[in-house]
Protein backbone atom coordinates (compact mmCIF):
# COMPACT_ATOMS: atom_id res chain seq x y z
CA UNK A 1 0.00 0.00 0.00
CA UNK A 2 1.55 3.36 -0.55
CA UNK A 3 2.59 5.73 1.85
CA UNK A 4 0.80 8.18 0.27
CA UNK A 5 -2.47 6.22 0.51
CA UNK A 6 -1.78 5.54 4.03
CA UNK A 7 -0.96 9.00 4.87
CA UNK A 8 -4.56 10.05 3.34
CA UNK A 9 -6.18 7.58 5.43
CA UNK A 10 -4.64 8.52 8.66
CA UNK A 11 -5.76 11.87 8.49
CA UNK A 12 -9.22 12.00 6.94
CA UNK A 13 -10.05 8.20 7.04
CA UNK A 14 -13.08 6.83 4.96
CA UNK A 15 -14.06 4.11 3.12
CA UNK A 16 -13.79 0.70 3.81
CA UNK A 17 -9.66 1.22 3.76
CA UNK A 18 -10.56 3.85 6.54
CA UNK A 19 -12.23 1.57 8.29
CA UNK A 20 -9.35 -1.04 8.59
CA UNK A 21 -7.30 1.85 9.18
CA UNK A 22 -9.36 3.31 12.13
CA UNK A 23 -8.69 -0.31 13.12
CA UNK A 24 -5.27 -0.81 12.88
CA UNK A 25 -4.89 2.55 14.84
CA UNK A 26 -7.06 1.30 17.94
CA UNK A 27 -4.39 -1.89 18.35
CA UNK A 28 -1.47 0.81 17.46
CA UNK A 29 -2.21 3.50 19.74
CA UNK A 30 -3.94 1.62 22.78
CA UNK A 31 -1.03 2.50 25.32
CA UNK A 32 -0.81 6.21 24.57
CA UNK A 33 -4.54 6.79 24.73
CA UNK A 34 -4.94 4.74 28.10
CA UNK A 35 -1.97 6.76 29.56
CA UNK A 36 -3.21 10.36 27.94
CA UNK A 37 -7.17 9.01 29.56
CA UNK A 38 -5.46 8.31 32.77
CA UNK A 39 -3.50 12.01 33.11
CA UNK A 40 -7.06 13.65 32.69
CA UNK A 41 -8.28 12.39 36.79
CA UNK A 42 -11.57 11.88 35.37
CA UNK A 43 -14.60 12.71 37.63
CA UNK A 44 -18.09 11.09 37.50
CA UNK A 45 -19.65 14.44 36.72
CA UNK A 46 -17.20 15.35 34.16
CA UNK A 47 -18.14 16.85 30.51
CA UNK A 48 -15.21 15.36 28.40
CA UNK A 49 -14.19 16.06 24.79
CA UNK A 50 -12.16 13.77 22.87
CA UNK A 51 -10.97 15.59 19.37
CA UNK A 52 -10.03 12.74 16.52
CA UNK A 53 -11.39 9.97 18.40
CA UNK A 54 -10.80 7.97 14.64
CA UNK A 55 -11.68 4.04 15.73
CA UNK A 56 -13.65 5.08 18.80
CA UNK A 57 -11.03 2.90 21.45
CA UNK A 58 -11.36 5.11 24.32
CA UNK A 59 -14.87 6.11 23.89
CA UNK A 60 -16.09 3.11 26.17
CA UNK A 61 -14.24 3.74 29.06
CA UNK A 62 -14.78 7.72 29.02
CA UNK A 63 -18.31 6.97 29.08
CA UNK A 64 -18.07 4.51 31.82
CA UNK A 65 -16.26 7.51 33.97
CA UNK A 66 -18.10 10.78 33.25
CA UNK A 67 -21.28 12.00 32.68
CA UNK A 68 -20.80 13.02 29.30
CA UNK A 69 -19.05 12.36 26.38
CA UNK A 70 -18.93 14.51 23.13
CA UNK A 71 -16.54 13.06 20.25
CA UNK A 72 -15.33 15.63 17.08
CA UNK A 73 -13.85 13.83 14.43
CA UNK A 74 -12.84 15.39 10.51
CA UNK A 75 -13.81 12.03 9.26
CA UNK A 76 -17.77 11.79 8.17
CA UNK A 77 -17.38 8.02 8.51
CA UNK A 78 -16.11 7.99 11.63
CA UNK A 79 -18.51 10.36 13.26
CA UNK A 80 -21.28 7.93 11.19
CA UNK A 81 -19.97 4.84 12.97
CA UNK A 82 -19.85 6.52 16.33
CA UNK A 83 -23.73 7.20 16.17
CA UNK A 84 -24.06 3.54 15.04
CA UNK A 85 -21.66 2.14 17.89
CA UNK A 86 -23.03 4.08 20.97
CA UNK A 87 -26.81 5.03 19.69
CA UNK A 88 -28.19 3.85 23.08
CA UNK A 89 -25.54 6.50 25.20
CA UNK A 90 -26.64 9.44 22.65
CA UNK A 91 -30.54 8.25 23.31
CA UNK A 92 -29.82 8.60 26.69
CA UNK A 93 -28.65 11.62 26.73
CA UNK A 94 -25.09 10.74 27.69
CA UNK A 95 -22.94 10.93 24.10
CA UNK A 96 -22.96 13.42 21.48
CA UNK A 97 -20.70 12.95 18.09
CA UNK A 98 -20.02 15.48 15.43
CA UNK A 99 -17.71 16.05 12.79
CA UNK A 100 -15.33 19.35 12.86
CA UNK A 101 -12.22 20.89 13.14
CA UNK A 102 -9.69 21.96 16.27
CA UNK A 103 -9.51 25.21 14.54
CA UNK A 104 -13.57 26.03 15.06
CA UNK A 105 -14.75 24.07 17.54
CA UNK A 106 -18.41 23.76 17.06
CA UNK A 107 -19.59 24.40 20.74
CA UNK A 108 -19.87 27.30 23.24
CA UNK A 109 -17.48 28.37 25.74
CA UNK A 110 -16.63 26.85 28.86
CA UNK A 111 -18.55 23.73 27.64
CA UNK A 112 -15.83 20.78 29.19
CA UNK A 113 -14.43 19.94 32.16
CA UNK A 114 -11.56 17.78 30.07
CA UNK A 115 -10.52 17.51 26.76
CA UNK A 116 -8.33 14.64 25.27
CA UNK A 117 -6.47 14.33 21.62
CA UNK A 118 -4.43 11.64 20.48
CA UNK A 119 -2.25 11.35 17.33
CA UNK A 120 -3.83 14.64 16.11
CA UNK A 121 -1.59 17.97 15.99
CA UNK A 122 0.04 16.74 12.89
CA UNK A 123 -2.76 17.47 10.84
CA UNK A 124 -3.75 20.78 12.13
CA UNK A 125 -3.22 23.77 10.27
CA UNK A 126 -2.07 25.89 13.61
CA UNK A 127 -1.33 24.73 16.83
CA UNK A 128 -1.92 28.47 18.35
CA UNK A 129 -6.11 28.05 16.64
CA UNK A 130 -6.63 24.46 17.99
CA UNK A 131 -5.16 25.28 21.07
CA UNK A 132 -6.90 28.58 21.81
CA UNK A 133 -10.00 27.04 20.55
CA UNK A 134 -9.51 24.50 23.39
CA UNK A 135 -8.75 26.72 25.63
CA UNK A 136 -12.14 28.47 25.03
CA UNK A 137 -14.31 25.70 25.33
CA UNK A 138 -12.82 24.54 28.24
CA UNK A 139 -14.58 24.91 31.69
CA UNK A 140 -12.26 27.37 34.18
CA UNK A 141 -9.64 24.72 35.90
CA UNK A 142 -10.21 22.46 32.64
CA UNK A 143 -7.52 20.18 32.10
CA UNK A 144 -6.19 18.82 28.35
CA UNK A 145 -3.74 16.08 27.49
CA UNK A 146 -2.28 15.90 24.10
CA UNK A 147 -1.09 12.83 23.08
CA UNK A 148 1.80 12.52 20.09
CA UNK A 149 5.17 11.29 18.72
CA UNK A 150 8.10 13.79 18.51
CA UNK A 151 9.24 15.31 15.26
CA UNK A 152 12.59 13.32 15.76
CA UNK A 153 10.43 10.05 15.33
CA UNK A 154 8.03 11.07 12.86
CA UNK A 155 10.46 12.45 10.28
CA UNK A 156 11.87 9.05 10.17
CA UNK A 157 9.04 7.31 9.04
CA UNK A 158 8.93 9.42 5.75
CA UNK A 159 5.54 10.73 5.56
CA UNK A 160 4.12 13.42 3.25
CA UNK A 161 4.86 16.94 4.63
CA UNK A 162 2.04 18.07 2.69
CA UNK A 163 -0.02 16.03 4.93
CA UNK A 164 1.95 15.19 8.33
CA UNK A 165 3.41 18.39 9.67
CA UNK A 166 5.77 16.71 12.82
CA UNK A 167 5.75 18.45 16.04
CA UNK A 168 8.57 18.74 18.38
CA UNK A 169 7.83 18.42 22.01
CA UNK A 170 8.21 22.41 22.88
CA UNK A 171 6.60 23.36 20.30
CA UNK A 172 3.47 21.78 21.70
CA UNK A 173 4.14 22.73 24.70
CA UNK A 174 4.92 26.84 23.76
CA UNK A 175 1.31 27.05 21.79
CA UNK A 176 -0.83 25.53 25.13
CA UNK A 177 1.59 27.40 27.07
CA UNK A 178 0.52 30.89 24.58
CA UNK A 179 -2.94 29.79 24.43
CA UNK A 180 -3.37 30.42 28.48
CA UNK A 181 -2.84 27.09 30.18
CA UNK A 182 -1.05 26.48 32.79
CA UNK A 183 1.13 23.91 34.73
CA UNK A 184 2.43 22.21 31.74
CA UNK A 185 3.83 19.16 31.68
CA UNK A 186 5.08 16.15 29.33
CA UNK A 187 4.60 13.14 30.70
CA UNK A 188 5.25 9.43 29.74
CA UNK A 189 4.66 6.28 31.71
CA UNK A 190 8.53 4.99 31.65
CA UNK A 191 11.39 7.52 30.61
CA UNK A 192 12.45 5.68 27.40
CA UNK A 193 8.60 5.77 26.14
CA UNK A 194 8.87 7.30 22.53
CA UNK A 195 5.55 8.91 23.24
CA UNK A 196 4.67 12.09 25.35
CA UNK A 197 1.70 13.21 26.65
CA UNK A 198 1.46 16.90 27.24
CA UNK A 199 -0.62 17.76 29.98
CA UNK A 200 -2.04 21.00 31.33
CA UNK A 201 -4.62 22.95 33.41
CA UNK A 202 -6.80 26.14 32.12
Amino acid sequence: MAPRFIAKQLAHPNGFMGAVIRFLMNRHNARMNSFAVRQLQLEPTDHVLEIGFGGGLTLPSLLDATAFVTGLDRSNDAVTWAKRRFSKHIDSGRADFRQGDVEELPFHASTFHKVCTVNTVYFWTSLEAGFGEIYRVLKPRGRIAVGFLPKERMDRMGMPEDIFTTRAPLEVVGAITKAGFKDVLIARPKPLTPWNVVVANR
